[in-house]
């Protein structure tokens, strides 16, 4: 039957007795951890401590290999390595645990190892656990120096993933120690130079396959470099709160943001830089930007390049942060430049963030996906209704424009446009500020001129003064040049007024022509939104066209990797169906060369016991031959010697005597001696009593 234990059942492997752990989070369950190659149970030893705990890995019938013991026999020198205990390890076989996997046919090939006590790294993802600086620089220490000595050997995990890494860091068991900080665990696809490479091959898990090699198996040397990568940048960026926030998921990366520009990669980055150092930061980034495996960094140089970093220059940044924190919380409005009211700083303080941090390049294939993902999906949002949540994602697109693009002119017209319709300014506000008489052009103009009049007065008032008298006597000339000038200004005046009427109506021609010229620039530029309304219109439709085949060439691609999934897992059963057959003949073979040879034996004794009775027999005809010689002999003297002393009658009797005897076995004694001699004189003594007998 299968293998579905509770918890206390009794399990005896090897002549040790185990039982089945009880699941802390669900009592009642046995303690069972499922994975993509099987699933794994906790086995307690009935007599020792939890220290001393188990793990039984049970695969599924694609997994279940017969080459898994000479794999883990050659994998078993490996664990003394830190982080690589769970390579010591035992696999039930038919020889040795026959009972138990007669009873339990799901055992075959299981293989039971060490008990990793702790958390994996992905319950620290999932939980948001946030480390401290030292515990981050711990983590990622012991897992490169674990890869370092893995690599040195030319070893590599091939599955590297945050499900996969142990953090016996954070066990609460007890008598631990010689325990690495981290340790790994499905070591099954594990590459050796002594290893057969698998028939399954995995591809890497999400958020931690290189986006180039992803739809190809992970099978050599380099295989863990990338997600080693991705994973230490994790460990050491888990200490920064704000990169805790940011984590996608189960994985601080979504799989389709591997390897390209986005707004995670540059915060990680960032923190990396600041945190940890250039040397690191530039390491994760050589990782990053890699077109293959062997470009990525080596274990080696991680663990060079964490051995050399200051510890206290990450505390400071978190002290820096946990301050900047609390003033961002108590400043918001002013520190966030995403969440103010004005639209326009929000498009100019974001584009300086990126102005600092990314160079205005075009850009990569990579990013052109992003930024089509994000403005088809704030488009979507847009028509759903939800317009705060359309603003977010046009300010997060804004980043990975290029600068004077079609693009970024689309996007900001559509940040404005949401930016008012969510905060709408009111009527007060709109009207612009009425400005003091004081401080008005028509003031400050009349002030200056008036300014001007008073000082060229004074000194024409200090000579009236002077010369008095003289003017007194000059006042009826003056009087008469008043009146002239009266009139003279009187004409002047007239013919100001015409000439101001003349300007006034060529001001009105003017402003007529104005308003013609305003209001054909209006249809122009109606004409000219117009199209350009249009043009974005056909380039949304493009991106949708785009978006729709790219989306069905995905499609394509799934179905394609399923139908290989199938005929692989086809391939795979027939080949455990043939395994199965192949099995069951060699039993079928034993059993019946057990019998062939049985009946060799028996067929071997029944001829040897003939054998030995024919001997006998001719032993016994042998000696009866030769008795029967002696007394044909006998006959023959007592014929011979009844003749010689005339007793006919007696001789007569011993010669038929002999030749009864003789006719017993004529063809044996026609060959002994003179026997057939004898019996031809018998026969002519028979004959006729008168012939004499011969002395033979």
């Amino acid at each position: 039957m299968s293998f579905q234990p509770n918890p206390g059942d009794e399990v005896v492997i090897n002549d040790i007795a185990y039982i089945i752990g009880q699941h802390p989070a669900a009592p009642g369950l046995a303690y069972a951890q499922a994975g993509r190659q099987g699933i794994v149970y906790q086995l307690l030893p009935r007599n020792g401590s939890i220290s001393g705990a188990k793990a039984l890995k049970v695969f599924f019938p694609k997994f279940r290999i017969p080459a898994m013991v000479y794999q883990s026999e050659h994998m078993e020198s490996y664990s003394e390595l830190p982080g690589l205990q769970v390579c010591k390890r035992d696999v039930l076989t038919p020889e040795r645990n026959g009972a138990l996997i007669g009873e339990h046919p799901d055992l075959l090939y299981a293989v039971l190892m060490p008990w990793v006590h702790g958390l994996t790294w992905f319950d620290v993802i999932s939980d948001q656990k946030q480390l401290t600086a030292e515990e981050s620089l711990k983590l990622a220490r012991a897992l490169a120096g674990t890869g370092s000595a893995m690599e040195q050997r030319g070893l590599a995990h091939c599955d590297l993933s945050a499900p996969n890494v142990m953090i016996p860091f954070f066990s609460e068991v007890e008598n631990l120690r010689g325990v690495s900080a981290v340790e790994l665990v499905d070591v099954e696809q594990m590459y050796g130079s002594r290893m057969d490479r698998p028939d399954a091959l995995l591809a890497g898990s999400p958020g931690y396959a290189a986006h180039r090699t992803v739809n190809s198996g992970l099978w050599s040397a380099y295989a863990d470099r990338f997600a080693g990568a991705v994973i230490i940048a994790e460990m050491l960026s888990w200490s920064d709160a704000a990169i805790v926030e940011k984590a996608w998921g189960e994985s601080y990366f979504d799989q389709h943001e591997m390897q390209t520009v986005n707004e995670r990669y540059y915060a990680m980055r960032e923190s990396l830089q600041k945190r940890w150092g250039s040397k690191v930061s530039d390491l994760f980034i050589r990782a990053w930007e890699s077109h293959d495996l062997s470009s990525c960094p080596t274990f080696g140089e991680w663990f060079v390049a964490l051995a050399a970093v200051d510890i206290h220059l990450a505390s400071a940044a978190s002290v820096e942060e946990s301050e900047v924190k609390v003033s961002d919380q108590t400043n918001a409005v002013e520190t966030n430049p995403i969440k103010g009211t004005g639209a326009g700083n929000g498009i100019s303080d974001k584009q300086g963030i990126m102005d600092q941090n990314v160079p205005a390049t075009e850009p990569s294939p990579g990013q052109e996906a992003v930024v089509n993902r994000l403005f088809l999906q704030a488009r979507a949002l847009e028509d759903e209704g939800k317009p705060a949540a359309a603003l977010e994602v046009y300010r997060s697109l804004h980043h990975f424009i290029p600068d004077n693009s079609a693009m970024q002119v689309e996007v900001e017209a559509a940040i404005q446009e949401l930016d008012a319709k969510l905060n709408p300014k009111h009527d007060d506000a709109a009207q612009p500020a009425k400005i003091p008489f004081y401080r008005s052009k028509k003031f400050m103009i009349s002030s200056a001129v008036l300014i001007v009049l008073l000082a060229g007065t004074v000194p024409t008032v200090k000579i009236l003064a002077d010369q008095a008298e003289v003017k007194q006597k000059e006042q009826a000339a003056a009087a008469k040049q008043a009146e002239q000038k009266a009139a003279e200004e009187a004409e002047a005046a007239r013919l100001t007024a015409l000439k101001q009427q003349e300007e006034e109506k060529k001001q009105k021609a003017a402003d007529a022509a104005k308003l013609d010229a305003e209001e054909k620039k209006k249809l122009a530029e109606a004409e000219k939104k117009k199209a350009e309304a249009k043009k974005k219109e056909e380039e949304r439709k493009a991106l949708q066209a785009k978006y729709d085949k790219q989306a069905k060439y995905e499609a394509y691609l799934a179905k394609q990797k399923q139908q290989k999934l199938e005929a692989a897992k086809k391939a795979e059963q027939e080949k455990y169906d043939k395994q199965a057959k192949y099995e069951a003949y060699l039993v079928w073979k034993k059993e019946n060369d057990a019998k062939i040879a049985k009946q060799e034996a028996e067929r071997k004794a029944a001829a040897e016991a003939q054998r030995k009775q024919e001997a006998a027999q001719k032993a016994a005809l042998k000696k009866k031959r030769a008795q029967n010689v002696v007394t044909l002999i006998a006959h023959y003297n007592k014929a011979y010697n009844a003749q010689k002393g005339r007793k006919i009658e007696n001789a007569e009797s011993y010669a038929r005597d002999f030749k009864n005897l003789y006719n017993t076995d004529a063809t044996y004694f026609k060959g002994v001696g003179k026997v057939a001699a004898r019996m031809n004189a018998i026969n002519k003594f028979l004959s006729n009593t008168d012939y004499t007998l011969p002395n033979l």
